[in-house]
């Protein structure tokens, strides 16, 4: 008979029953899952802001290669 698998968690790469944790070792599990979450969405998010910036850098650069120059000494 095949082991269940569905309620093992991996810590330090040793496998754990999660049912078999502590009420407070599977709320530090649960903690750990949401806020591996909030760093991948808050890493995408940051990604998502540098494209921009970047773009918006670009954008500015362009326009002022655009521009002629404005001679300091006038």
């Amino acid at each position: 008979m095949a082991k269940d698998t569905k309620n093992a968690v991996y810590i330090d790469n040793v496998e754990y029953d999660f049912e078999a944790l502590t009420d407070q070792q599977k709320q530090c599990v649960k903690h750990i899952a949401d806020l591996d979450r909030k760093i991948s969405s808050a890493t995408f998010q940051i990604d998502q802001l540098q494209v921009g910036r970047d773009a918006f850098m670009a954008h500015l650069q362009a326009s002022l290669a655009e521009e002629p120059k404005v001679d300091e000494e006038e």
